[in-house]
This record gives C-alpha cells, structure tokens and sequence, in this order.
C-alpha cells in the first residue's frame, strides 16, 4: 500500500482527494490520499517520513524548500514546490498552467501580470515566459521591485492583455472577494485566467467578462499538474 496526500491551508476548496481517490480506485492501485490542513509548515515533518509522495498547495510551495532533501532545477529555477516524492521535490504547476493557457493566449497577447508574488504566482510566471509573454509581478507591497496595484495605470492595463489571479482572493472563504485591478480598463483584448477552480465562477472572472474580457478558471491547470504528479509519483 502506497500512501499520498496534500498539504496546505486551507484545503476546503482543494479536489485533490477526490482526483487521486478516483485514479487509485479505476486503475486498481493499491493506495490511499489523505488531506493534512496544516497550521505551521514544520508539520510536515512527520509526512515526509509516513508519506510515499504530497502535493503541496499554498501557503507551503516555497515555506517547504527548506525540509526537503533536494528539489529538481525547474522547481530550483521557479522557487517553489508543489509535488514531492520521496524527499525531492519537484514543481508541476507550471506545466498546468502552460496546457491551460497555451490553447487562449492570441498573438497579440505579448506582456502578463500576475497578480501575487508567492510560489504559484512565481510559476506562472515562469509558465508565461515560456509562452513568449514578457511578465510583471504585481504585489500589495511596494519597494520589492514589482509593481503595485496603485501603478496599474490605464497605460499598463492596454499593454499587458494577459492578466493571472494567484492571490487567494475568490476561494473560499474570500470567494466574494477579487483583487483591487482597475476592471474598468478591461476590454475584448484581455485575457484574465484565474488559477482559482473553485468556485468555477470567481468575482475576479465575473467583473472580467462585465467589460468583455475572455476569462479562463484553473480547472485546466489543476487537471493538467495532478497529472504530472501522477507521473512523477510513478503510479
């Protein structure tokens, strides 16, 4: 019997569980998955020794760096972790987000923010970079060398058509929350993807197509990433 699981906080929202339990039962696997809220990341500890593999979710992608024995260079490159197996750990989020965003980015998408600065946030940058775009971070602090959500002029709005969700803001249990962009500077030229997937629908995606905007929900990049994991977890 193999054993798996996820960590993170909160996990409410997280189809994880569901995923893998599905996977185990019609391939005949013998393994279970189980879910470990966790409230400091040192508690991974003793899951790193009782677990086969985990994924990991945020606040944990970059906090969890430390308790691993070696993580693989993309992962090293991108500064996060959202799968290990056996001690190593690996980052399978950007592979998502690439298979997610590949089939809607146009050719006159050509710069991105991305709105957030932790692990996921720092993967789809890299996943969009690989797309070709040019990528802005966009944070609530200022002096990080990012931009803030006070510098999202209408100049910046035109030039990046390609905005990404990577805060929290629309999960539960913000999921009537959205992050402070200007939405009326939204047009039919933007593209906003949100790397929340539950709800389906999030106040930042509603507030998008009010103005016209294409917006696309994480579910693509979940299903995509879990299957990496599946792979990296050779089962």
């Amino acid at each position: 019997m193999q054993h798996f699981g996820i960590i993170g906080h909160p996990l409410g929202h997280s189809q994880s569980k569901r995923f893998f339990d599905a996977y185990f039962t019609s391939h005949n696997i013998a393994a279970d998955y189980t879910v470990h809220e966790l409230d400091a990341v040192e508690d991974v500890v003793p899951l790193l020794h009782s677990l086969d593999g985990l994924n990991v979710t945020s606040p944990y992608k970059e906090l969890i760096i430390p308790y691993l024995d070696e993580i693989d260079d993309t992962a090293r490159a991108i500064g996060a972790v959202n799968v290990v197996y056996h001690h190593r750990g690996y980052n399978t989020d950007w592979l998502g987000a690439v298979a997610a965003l590949k089939p809607h980015i146009r050719k006159t998408d050509r710069q991105a923010l991305v709105l957030g600065t932790g692990g996921a946030a720092h993967a789809l940058q890299y996943a969009l970079q690989q797309l070709g775009l040019t990528v802005e971070l966009v944070s609530r602090y200022s002096n990080r060398g990012e931009l803030t959500y006070a510098e999202l002029t209408p100049e910046v709005m035109r030039a990046h058509t390609v905005i990404v969700n990577c805060t929290p803001l629309g999960m539960f249990p913000h999921e009537s929350e959205a992050p402070d962009i200007p939405y009326n500077q939204l047009s039919a030229s933007h593209l906003l993807f949100d790397c929340i997937y539950n709800p389906e629908q999030t106040v930042f995606m509603q507030r998008g197509k009010q103005h016209g905007a294409l917006t696309v929900n994480g579910q693509a990049m979940f299903l995509a990433q879990a299957n990496e994991a599946i792979n990296i977890f050779r089962i």
